[in-house]
């Protein structure tokens, strides 16, 4: 379904989120074979330290949702490196909302990070793509997004949003030589989710959901969703109707 990349050597990766979590473990792991990385995040210190000592990582700090620093990066990387082969859109924000406590600035902050600000950036980067008839896109979503949760009022509806999102650029783009990869990982030790105060199953860490995706890439994969002994069972619940999903998933969650 994409183009499957297994030589990561002198690949041009670009990834976005990847001061912490699974965007640092990815960029460690893409060194560790040698593709050139850039690294962009909001905190710089974090950057820093990750690509100090690697010849082949850059530390290109930025806040993807200011629109046009992300034009301006990505006009700097293109001219330094002649092309970028990959970018990975991996930053994000989880804030657990149950319905009876719904918080509209945090809605609003949940939106613009993970669905609003990559699709903006898009508006940018897939022009740049097409014009050279090559290149890839990933974005890391979540099974969050499969079906409705309790807590997940507004990460579920962003995350949701952003992989009809990519299932559309797909569809437009594979056809014209652009690869467009969805990640849809299930609970990852990160920062983001240590403040989770609910037993989260089959819990990996982030070094084996860098793994997972390599393997993704390898395989030319459109999604990627792991760990598949969790999203498997979560698949088939995708296919239950209503009458049916509401009540297990009431008496499975607690809610």
């Amino acid at each position: 379904m994409n183009r499957a990349i297994r030589d990561w050597r002198a690949q041009r990766v670009w990834i976005i989120g990847a001061s912490s979590g699974i965007g640092a473990a990815l960029a460690q792991t893409l060194l560790a074979r040698g593709a050139r990385v850039a690294l962009s995040a909001r905190r710089a210190d974090e950057l820093h330290v990750l690509a100090t000592g690697r010849e082949e990582a850059r530390a290109l700090p930025l806040d993807l949702a200011d629109a046009t620093v992300f034009a301006a990066a990505l006009d700097t990387l293109e001219r330094d490196w002649d092309g970028i082969d990959l970018v990975v859109f991996c930053a994000g924000t989880w804030t657990p909302m149950p319905a009876a406590r719904l918080d509209a600035a945090a809605i609003a902050r949940t939106l613009a990070i993970n669905l609003q600000a990559p699709m903006s950036a898009c508006a940018a980067l897939v022009p740049r793509l097409l014009e050279r008839g090559r290149g890839a896109i990933a974005f890391v979503s979540s099974v969050s997004g499969y079906r409705g949760l309790p807590l997940a009022a507004a990460y579920g509806a962003s995350k949701a949003g952003l992989s009809h999102f990519a299932e559309t650029l797909h569809l437009e783009l594979a056809p014209r030589g652009i690869s467009v990869y969805l990640i849809n990982p299930s609970f990852v030790a990160t920062p983001m989710t240590a403040g989770n105060d609910f037993r989260m199953p089959a819990l990996i860490s982030p070094a084996q959901a860098a793994e997972e995706i390599i393997a993704g890439f390898g395989r030319g994969s459109f999604e990627m969703h792991f760990p598949r002994r969790f999203t498997f069972w979560l698949k088939l619940l995708r296919l239950l109707p209503y009458r049916a999903y509401f009540p297990l998933a009431r008496r499975l969650t607690g809610a």
